[in-house]
């Protein structure tokens, strides 16, 4: 066995049963023996090394480039189980925590989202074919965290709670006009708009998804109440009784956390209420994983909440309401990993080999650092006066409640090429 190999993987995994054949056939079994067992063929030999520098970069890229193979069990197998045992560890393997410092202290460099690279880092990620998410996506294209009210519900259910969930909070009502930032593919607004007689507008910095959008508001009726924008949050000059974002905080870098929470007050109604959900971490600020800032998000952060309250405090917000989603984001992308892996095939015919490889380790990965690495969801409900909503929360339940037995809103998803 290859003694940097041996090294990695014998100071990490002292739990589960992974065995790892080195380029040469050698095979060596490390942890207790207990769980699923899971075989790692290595081929590429500079891979221990790599992984000595630094594995948080290098073990992702080395999937992605066929540097390894796995023959028994599944990637995100591999990856759950180096996440729980790295979890376990008294403290991070030393060789890491250099990387980890200088990303820490640069990490604000590292997440600079001016107006025009804003858009640029957007593009890298949303305006991929449209035909990639339809294959693991629910029929809405709702790409966030979903809300599971019920063990057993499937994504489609557990995606229109989470809509269901937000309308309740926004405390929606007839005769409001509704800015959603971050509007994706469109599926919150047009259900918004379907909850009661209001006016939605959506921004995005997508082209692909703000021409899904479109299409979708107009096949649905719906154009007339609910505008769809490629816009910044950042230029935009309005007022609104509700302001929505769902997933597009991650995007916005804690450099620019004191702008983006004056620019919600600026445009929230003395009256209004806005809702944020966004990834969040429960263990404090941090940085971004470098092999999801290289190949999936570029520019992204995931805050935690000490940083994000902190300047609400100063952008002169009232925190009304807190909650905490916490493994509901593993199972909504464990469906999606499981979609992706039933349709590969298709997938192929979009993109090549190794973007789908680098499409599965990043669904691995992100469902994992939700079991294991202390990362969750979080809700915010923020107004400019203090006594805006009612006292308690009932009003949310019998909102919700009136939501869930009327008849849900007609979902529109136009496939491409429609």
């Amino acid at each position: 066995m290859s003694r940097l190999l041996d090294f990695v993987f014998g100071r990490v995994v002292l739990s589960g049963n992974l065995t790892v054949i080195d380029p040469d056939g050698q095979a060596c079994r490390f942890g207790d023996g207990t769980g699923p067992a899971i075989t790692m063929r290595v081929k590429d030999r500079s891979l221990g090394w790599k992984l000595v520098i630094d594995p948080s970069l290098y073990l992702g890229e080395s999937y992605m480039n066929r540097g390894f193979e796995i023959e028994e069990g599944t990637v995100y197998d591999l990856v759950a189980l180096l996440m729980r045992n790295v979890e376990a560890l008294p403290a991070p393997p030393r060789w890491t925590n250099l990387f980890t410092g200088l990303r820490t202290l640069t990490r604000r460099l590292q997440q600079r989202n001016p107006l025009g690279r804003a858009k640029d880092n957007v593009a890298h990620h949303y305006d991929l074919d449209a035909r990639l998410y339809e294959l693991f996506l629910d029929r809405d294209l709702q790409y966030s965290c979903a809300y599971f009210e019920h063990d057993d519900d499937t994504l489609e259910q557990a995606q229109l709670a989470k809509k269901r969930h937000i309308a309740a909070k926004l405390d929606i009502r007839d005769g409001q006009r509704i800015l959603d930032i971050g509007s994706g593919w469109g599926g919150l607004s047009l259900y918004l708009a379907q909850c009661a007689d209001v006016e939605v507008v959506g921004i995005t910095l997508s082209e692909e998804q703000l021409a899904r959008s479109r299409a979708r508001a107009s096949e649905a009726g719906l154009a007339s109440r609910v505008d769809f924008q490629l816009q910044d949050y950042r230029t935009l000059d309005d007022r609104f009784d509700r302001i929505v974002s769902v997933g597009m905080f991650e995007h916005v870098g804690v450099g620019y956390y004191p702008q983006f929470f004056r620019r919600v007050r600026a445009l929230l109604d003395e009256d209004g209420v806005a809702l944020l959900h966004s990834l969040g971490r429960f263990d404090g600020p941090g940085h971004t994983n470098p092999w999801i800032k290289k190949y999936i998000f570029p520019g992204g952060y995931i805050p935690a909440m000490s940083e994000v309250l902190s300047v609400i405090e100063k952008a002169r917000l009232y925190t009304n309401d807190i909650e905490i989603l916490r493994l509901h984001y593993a199972k909504t992308i464990a469906h999606w990993r499981k979609r992706f892996a039933a349709r590969r095939d298709e997938a192929l015919t979009i993109y090549d080999d190794r973007f789908c490889r680098m499409w599965e380790f990043y669904l691995a990965a992100s469902e994992g650092a939700i079991r294991y690495q202390n990362m969750m969801v979080f809700q915010m409900q923020l107004t400019r006066k203090l006594a805006t909503l009612p006292l308690t929360r009932n009003y949310m339940r019998e909102r919700e409640d009136e939501l869930r037995r009327a008849r849900a809103p007609r979902v529109v998803s136009r496939r491409a090429g429609e």
